[in-house]
């Protein structure tokens, strides 16, 4: 008789054969079967009956102290595990409570800067009109054509500016200035980013053509006085809408409720986006872009969405 063993984790299991094939012969006396002769009809019958029964006894043994070992093993694994995911959240509370501290810090150091920038440059805006005209009216004639001349360009400037802005969005920043517009593009870290130069370039002709027409007399000058006037108005928009209401550096008030405004938006947020291949890259007329490239779907879709979250339904 031969003997088999097999083990599993957690029981070990003895089983005992009985191998036919080692046994002793068998003593019959009976003649021998010819396998190939042609009174044998029935072969698969033969082999049949020469196979004996096999008998199988199993015993199988439960090793209590080991299925405890390995319980006590996962019960120690699970608290290290349970442990390790506690400290993770507690890490990450942290963290989150920090970047909201953070951004709460960058936030006020930007609206605290575009605060004073707004209030002196609207102030000096509004002395500089004011005494350039009475500047020019001391000798008793009113200069109406000079006039009417510095607030039409004032008007026809600042509307220039969104044009202006929308070409050199596409063809100065998204081609050879994009090394500085590209941190308009990602994730900001601190209140400033490197694009907030753009900014500067344009208050530089802004202020040079404001001084000249102050202190010069005559059409030119007031031409000259009206386009740094324009150019000066549609920075200050730009900056409340782009900066405060679009990408939210500082708070809005009511603009942020204003329909167009809201669509002004949501049609910059898809420039962002990249959906219609940086389309619009203008920013007050947004919305008139991606009509051209049959974007006003995605646009309202933006624009509820804003809606919503506004309302803290998302």
């Amino acid at each position: 008789m031969a003997a088999g063993i097999s083990a599993s984790a957690g029981s070990r299991t003895i089983c005992l054969r009985h191998n036919p094939f080692r046994g002793p012969k068998s003593a019959s006396t009976a003649p021998p079967v010819l396998f190939f002769s042609p009174l044998t009809r029935n072969f698969g019958a033969i082999l049949l009956s020469r196979r004996k029964p096999r008998l199988a006894v199993c015993f199988v043994l439960k090793n209590e102290k080991l299925n405890s070992t390995i319980q006590s093993e996962c019960e120690v694994i699970q608290d290290q595990i349970q442990v390790e995911i506690n400290e993770e959240k507690s890490l990450a509370a942290c963290w989150l409570a920090e970047k909201l501290a953070r951004k709460k810090s960058e936030r006020f150091t930007y609206l605290v800067a575009a605060v004073m920038s707004s209030l002196g440059i609207t102030s000096m805006a509004i002395l500089s009109v004011y005494y350039r005209f009475s500047w020019q009216m001391e000798g008793g004639e009113v200069p109406f054509s000079e006039m009417l001349a510095t607030f039409t360009l004032s008007f026809g400037a600042a509307v220039g500016m969104e044009y202006w802005a929308r070409w050199a969005h596409r063809a100065l920043w998204h081609a050879s200035l994009w090394h500085m517009h590209e941190s308009h593009h990602r994730p900001r870290e601190g209140p400033f980013e490197m694009n907030d130069v753009f900014a500067i370039t344009n208050a530089v002709p802004a202020i040079a053509l404001l001084s000249y027409g102050f202190f010069h007399k005559g059409l030119v000058p007031g031409l000259c006085f009206g386009a740094g006037l324009g150019i000066t108005v549609f920075g200050m928009a730009y900056m409340f809408v782009h900066d405060g209401l679009v990408h939210k550096r500082f708070p809005v008030g009511p603009i942020a409720n204003v329909p167009y405004f809201r669509r002004v938006a949501a049609a910059h947020q898809l420039h962002h986006s990249d959906k219609f291949d940086g389309v619009p890259y203008g920013l007050f007329l947004g919305p008139k872009e991606l009509e051209e490239v049959g974007g006003l779907e995605e646009l309202e879709k933006e624009v509820n969405r804003r809606i919503k979250i506004s309302k803290g339904l998302l």
